[in-house]
């Protein structure tokens, strides 16, 4: 090393140790000392002074002369007290100084006068320092008051966390092992001091799993110093596993002045009766949105199971008394017997409770018994042998079921887990058990008044179709479901004079009561128009005025809802032409299934819905060849979520056209393949196969209007009753047709049309162009006619009078013999005069 070299090495050592006596080398930019600046007692923040036994200052430092503005020179050999204000303070802080041998120190706020003269608090602290061979000296360290006594409070803060705070608090080190806890947590460990955890971890006192969300999050904490707030975890301790607990956990980590991470800190808050109430309110309103979403008594006890398990019981069964009509006002016997509805457990029982299904009696003392007697919830716990419903239940609740006033039955809740039910479950089952109940009586009522519907829809629909001989028929009908009731549709088969038939299918607008009594109205409409013979688009009209009349006038459908408008097919087929004269109002075409396997709509113009009034309706002929099947049905059939109604349309034309099944067999493939499920409205379903008439069982004959006519009908008649084997009935048809052609000739101008038709009857058809319809009336004594008509009527089992476009026919029908049917003479009439024919005696 070179001298320049030595010298500069030499005044660096004389800069670190300006005494040059070697030992502790003093850097003032090295601070020795670092302390928490929130410290007013820190080393490098403090004033200090030492006194001696009499109270003299025989030290005193810069941060003294800082903090009180006297100087060394100003204060060394001078007593300490002088600097107090308060002489009792004085005389206090002197008589300390001299009691070193009884005190070895002393503190407080004491109030000084700084040297500008303004007062000041000075917070001091006092040790006695023994030297050996010499009095003992006092070093005080002061500090502002205000600092102090704010350090006094933070101090008295963090003791009182740790021993009063009823929340629970705990340190813990960076191996997440106990520091401290205070006495609240304790209390929740179960733990008999604080001073057992320590050194301990979580994982000793709570359940393993939930120790290790608790550990999870603390270390999260540590490694990202991130606080965590409010999280709510299960904290199940090992001493009481079963005991359902929760907690709210809020961390922060702890670290020094210089950043050192010393550990982690958490607030522990048992939180268990709010989560419970909260939890509690979550099932109140899921019992809100779940429970009643039906109108069916069974699925709304099953709602109500499922909510209820697990969150507020292991299990539980509802009960219901024998069903009574809700119109009732009185209210059902207690004892009367009761039906499990729904039941649902999350242990298995042995033995099972009672079943769906199954009928349930309970003991007048069991928790049940009370329950239906009082009517009010019953809470047992710990549980009578009568009053277990199910193997294992340590806690029962019974609750009344009861809606306006009536009791329905009753819910039974029981416990297998060791905890109980709270007053509070007891609220919440009691909410549980008015929603239900409600549902229930609602969902019975509806089933009664769907009952009541369903029943008198089905009593005005057809019982038992007729099956005439002009076409063989099958019928199908579905209710609508449950969400959506009854409707109005219907369908119908009339025979009609001259052995055609009238095929009918109808839809009135709605559902329900109002929709199944507007429909019987249409329907008896349509069986009275039908006996008037009229034309389709004639019946249609005058279906038209009455539901335009129903709907304006002061008549109501029912309950209060008058009828607005429905839909209408009336067709009519004749069996001898093999023709088809149909019209429609904003129905749905009729499908025409020929036999060579073509199926398609029939071209029939729409019209109006029935009951907008003053628009008209035409008829349309349709050839239908021996064999062809007609399916009139209602919107029902081809309206469907998945499908639009061309595809539907499709289908039923694919279904009808299937060979090798019978009529019924057919009607049943339709209905299952275009409705899978239950339809969401009412489904009618009508197929008529058509017959022909074969022409060897027709007459016919063109006769003049003259008297002459009158004979050659009596013997065209007699010839070809001979040639069918009916000549028991030659003398009343001869009869018949005589008084039939006579009075054409008499009142008609144009030619006679004679025809007779051998079918189940044996018919007698006279035509002529006149439309005046002829008219029983009652002959005197002495007239010498009029009694033609009269006598028609008597001898024949129904008679009538259609009117076409070229005249008016006047028919008659007579039972063949040996068809079962009783002769006239005992008969009566069943045709559209029947009623004023029947017991009239002869002339």
């Amino acid at each position: 090393m070179g001298a320049s070299d030595a010298r500069g090495k030499e005044q660096e050592d004389d800069d670190l140790d300006p005494a040059g006596r070697g030992g502790i080398v003093v850097d003032p930019r090295v601070e020795l000392f670092p302390q928490n600046p929130e410290d007013p007692f820190a080393v490098n923040l403090a004033a200090t002074m030492v006194l001696d036994r009499q109270g003299m200052v025989t030290g005193w430092s810069g941060q003294a002369q800082q903090l009180t503005g006297h100087k060394v020179a100003e204060v060394i050999g001078r007593p300490a007290a002088g600097l107090l204000i308060d002489p009792l303070d004085r005389e206090r802080v002197t008589g300390a100084v001299a009691n070193c041998q009884q005190a070895s120190g002393w503190f407080g706020v004491l109030p000084v006068r700084h040297r500008d003269g303004h007062r000041m608090l000075l917070g001091v602290r006092a040790y006695c320092v023994a030297r050996i061979g010499q009095d003992c000296e006092w070093v005080v360290v002061g500090a502002p008051g205000e600092a102090v006594i704010q350090w006094e409070t933070d101090r008295a803060v963090l003791d009182g966390l740790f021993s009063r705070f009823p929340v629970g608090f705990s340190s813990h080190d960076p191996e997440l092992k106990i520091l401290r806890i205070n006495r609240a947590l304790a209390r929740v460990g179960g733990l008999p001091s604080p001073a057992v955890a320590r050194g301990r971890r979580i994982a000793d006192f709570l359940h393993p799993a939930d120790a290790e969300t608790v550990e999870d999050g603390l270390r999260r904490v540590l490694a990202t110093g991130k606080p965590m707030i409010f999280t709510e975890q299960s904290g199940r301790s090992r001493h009481d596993p079963d005991q359902e607990r929760f907690v709210s956990v809020s961390a922060f980590r702890m670290q020094d002045a210089a950043g050192k991470v010393l550990g982690v800190a958490q607030l522990v808050e048992d939180v268990t009766d709010r989560h419970r109430a909260q939890r509690r309110l979550a099932m109140l309103n899921e019992a809100s949105a779940r429970i009643g979403t039906t109108l069916d008594v069974a699925a709304t006890a099953r709602e109500l199971v499922d909510v209820a398990v697990p969150g507020l019981a292991d299990g539980v069964s509802v009960d219901l008394l024998e069903p009574l009509s809700p119109d009732t006002e009185d209210t059902p016997a207690v004892k009367g017997a009761m039906q499990r509805v729904a039941v649902k457990s999350l242990v298995p029982q042995t033995p099972v409770p009672a079943p769906v299904g199954a009928p349930v009696h309970v003991a007048p003392d069991s928790v049940q018994g009370r329950c239906l007697t009082d009517q009010r919830p019953v809470l047992e716990q710990p549980v009578s042998p009568t009053a277990t419903p199910a193997t294992g239940a340590r806690a029962v609740m019974a609750v009344p079921l009861t809606a306006r006033g009536h009791p329905l039955g009753l819910i039974s809740l029981w416990r297998t887990r060791p905890e109980p039910f709270e007053d509070d479950d007891l609220i919440l089952a009691g909410e549980f058990a008015a929603r239900a109940a409600l549902s229930i009586d609602n969902a019975r009522r509806y089933t009664v008044q769907q009952h009541t519907a369903l029943t008198l829809q089905r009593s005005l629909l057809p019982q038992q179709l007729p099956q005439p001989s002009a076409v063989e028929v099958a019928h199908r009908y579905l209710p609508a479901g449950a969400t959506t009731g009854v409707g109005g549709d219907w369908f119908d088969v009339i025979p009609l004079s001259g052995a055609r038939v009238a095929l009918v299918a109808g839809d009135v607008v709605g559902h329900g009561i109002h929709a199944a009594a507007a429909m019987g109205r249409l329907r008896t409409a349509v069986h009275t128009l039908a006996d008037l013979d009229l034309e389709p688009a004639e019946v249609l009209a005058h279906l038209d005025d009455l539901v335009d009349r129903l709907a304006t006038g002061t008549e109501t459908s029912g309950c209060g809802e008058q009828l607005i408008g429905a839909t209408c097919l009336y067709a009519i087929y004749d069996p001898v032409t093999q023709r088809c004269a149909a019209a429609r109002a904003a129905h749905p075409p009729p499908v025409v299934a020929t036999p060579d396997g073509f199926a398609a709509l029939a071209d029939i113009p729409a019209g109006p819905p029935l009951g907008l009034g003053g628009l008209p309706f035409e008829t349309a002929e349709l050839d239908v060849p021996e064999g062809t099947l007609l399916a009139l049905y209602t919107d029902g059939l081809i309206e469907s979520p998945d499908h639009d109604i061309d595809t539907q349309l499709a289908r039923l034309c694919d279904v009808l056209t299937t060979t090798g099944r019978t009529l019924q067999e057919l009607a049943s493939a339709t209905i299952d393949d275009l409705l899978p499920d239950l339809p969401r409205d009412d489904v009618a379903l009508l197929l008529a196969r058509s017959q022909a008439l074969p022409a060897d069982r027709v007459a016919t004959w063109q006769l003049p209007a003259e008297p002459a006519s009158a004979g050659r009908a009596r013997r065209l008649t007699e010839e070809q009753l001979d040639r069918w084997g009916l000549t028991d009935l030659a003398f009343t048809t001869v009869l018949i047709a005589t008084e039939l052609v006579t009075n054409s000739y008499r009142y008609a101008t144009g030619p006679v049309m004679l025809r007779l038709i051998r079918d189940r009857t044996l018919i007698c058809e006279v035509s002529d162009p006149s439309s005046t319809s002829p008219h029983l009336r009652r002959a005197r004594p002495t007239d010498e006619g009029g009694r033609g008509l009269l006598l028609v009527a008597q001898l024949t089992q129904r008679w009538g009078t259609r009117y076409t476009a070229e005249g008016k026919t006047v028919w008659t029908e007579q039972p063949l013999p040996g068809n079962g049917i009783p002769p006239p003479e005992s008969a009566g009439s069943t045709g559209p005069h029947g009623d004023f024919l029947r017991n009239v005696p002869m002339p």
